[in-house]
């Protein structure tokens, strides 16, 4: 008996399945293309970019416009992101999806370790924290949920910048005025050739690390969360007392921490940094 002739499409050039439902898919990724760039682009470059015949490309874009999630710039013959998109944007953050989806991955991390975790995002040159789970029989923190501080001071935050071009670095950082310190340390960054040093140690280091500028006594340990596109787009941290954990042990530490922050990249459709 000759079997069946396999119904599952063959794969494209790419590596990609095609869809059994191409409008909805090149829908999406023409809005993925869009989302990508840093401006609008023409629908000419859309269909050459997606490998698409222009008069699709140009349907599609006509179907997104009616409903709001591109916008044609008449007079420079482009699109972008509509307002529709944006409102995804925003339903995205009113449902705390990165919260939800980190929140047991720090849970895991605070049972194995035994030291407190956190989560947190960068908010102009602050850091935010979205998440804490603190460890049993450890102290309190100054990272609750809801915090923000300075970004330069702290690992999260060092693990976000070091991940950030350095030119969009020297933006948030354009003088000594945007430097600020909780505690007079040794070796404190307030300038902004200390703090583009620093990164260069956590890039080659591949994680951030912190010793008593938000709290003395206490140290931190993170690594950066990054999207499809490799870019940061939040840090887990661990924090712990310093003269509790020899130094010999950080590296050991940093790995469990680098690890759930890829683990947290993979559930966001992210790139791992490893």
């Amino acid at each position: 008996m000759t079997a069946a002739p396999s119904t599952s499409p063959a794969p494209a050039a790419d590596g990609r399945v095609p869809s059994k439902v191409p409008a909805a898919e090149n829908t999406l990724r023409i809005l993925k293309l869009l989302a990508s760039r840093r401006g609008p682009m023409a629908a000419s470059q859309i269909a050459s970019s997606l490998g698409l015949p222009r008069s699709s490309v140009y349907h599609l874009l006509g179907v997104m416009e009616a409903n709001g999630f591109v916008l044609h710039l008449h007079e420079e013959q482009r699109y972008g992101l509509g307002i529709s998109a944006f409102e995804l944007s925003s339903a995205y953050s009113r449902q705390e999806p990165l919260s939800r989806l980190g929140r047991p991955l720090l849970a895991a991390l605070v049972d194995v370790l035994g030291e407190s975790a956190h989560l947190a995002v960068l908010h102009g040159r602050d850091v935010l924290y979205i998440v804490e789970e603190r460890a049993k029989n450890r102290p309190s923190l100054v990272t609750d949920v809801g915090v923000r501080l300075p970004s330069h001071l702290t690992a999260s935050g060092r693990a976000i910048l070091a991940a950030l071009p350095k030119s969009q670095v020297r933006a948030l950082y354009p003088n000594a005025a945007a430097f600020s310190a909780r505690h007079e340390v040794p070796g404190a960054i307030m300038k902004y050739s200390a703090l583009s040093s620093h990164l260069d140690q956590v890039r080659q280091r591949g994680y951030a690390t912190e010793h008593g500028e938000v709290t003395p006594g206490f140290g931190s340990i993170a690594a950066a969360v990054t999207d499809h596109l490799g870019w940061p787009t939040a840090a887990v941290a661990v924090t712990f007392l310093e003269d509790k954990l020899p130094s010999a042990d950080w590296p050991v530490l940093a790995a469990r921490v680098q690890k759930a922050a890829d683990d947290l990249s993979v559930r966001i459709h992210g790139r791992p940094t490893a």
